[in-house]
């Protein structure tokens, strides 16, 4: 297949993963509410567990392959100060889109890597696309929830506009491959910033989300998370 068709095709496929999770929290109902709030927090710890497979198994040390370790440190730091930021302000503004912003700033420059991976013939390109997926089907759930129970919009609206976020994707792994392969280091601090502010929404927003009294099932979403992220890396290697 044409590379240009293919990364097209992986990075869209990986961003209708967010509409996807969308439409299953639209779907999903529990007739008994102790197991929905299970089930719900298992998945708020499955995406969790899933972005903290993306931050070490391949934002940092793409990162740290290309920046000295210094440069490396102050991006990721500076990441988890910007996220910090916006938290914030979101807060002052009284809007809660942590998981979608969660989902969006991983997104965007994890295409950016898979079309740079793609341009210099990366192998993981594949292992980044999947886990992109992996990691949108349970962020779109959640921003799904998030954004039903802090707006006025209706489930259909939400959807459509996951869908048009995934367009983001393609635009984004255009951008990797054509104008990021060309500076890398720019990529690479990309990849730090993404990675620390993912890091710092983990703890803030959806490892406290994840818990439950008197339950123990949703820590495990996280392990379930990070070991499909640490299976995909294990196969591609």
């Amino acid at each position: 297949m044409n590379v240009f068709l293919l990364l097209l095709l992986l990075t869209l496929l990986a961003g209708l993963a967010m509409p996807f999770g969308a439409l299953i929290a639209s779907i999903v109902r529990f007739k008994n509410h102790e197991l929905a709030d299970e089930f719900v927090h298992f998945v708020v710890a499955f995406g969790g567990g899933a972005l903290l497979s993306a931050v070490a198994l391949v934002l940092v040390p793409e990162g740290l392959s290309i920046l000295n370790p210094l440069l490396a440190c102050v991006c990721f730091i500076l990441g988890g100060l910007i996220f910090m930021a916006i938290d914030i302000y979101l807060q002052r503004k009284q809007t809660s889109a942590s998981q979608l912003l969660a989902m969006l700033t991983d997104f965007v420059p994890e295409s950016i890597a898979l079309g740079a991976a793609l341009a210099i013939g990366n192998s993981s390109a594949f292992l980044l696309a999947s886990l992109i997926a992996l990691q949108n089907i349970p962020e779109g759930f959640n921003a799904y929830n998030e954004l039903r129970a802090s707006s006025r919009r209706s489930s259909r609206n939400i959807i459509w506009l996951f869908a048009l976020m995934s367009l983001l994707g393609p635009v984004a792994a255009l951008g990797g491959y054509y104008w990021m392969f060309a500076h890398i280091k720019v990529l690479a601090a990309t990849v730090l910033i993404a990675a620390g502010g993912i890091l710092y929404s983990v703890f803030q927003d959806i490892a406290p989300k994840a818990k439950l009294d008197s339950h123990w099932a949703p820590p495990m979403g996280a392990v379930t998370g990070f070991m499909l992220g640490m299976l995909g890396s294990a196969l591609v290697a």
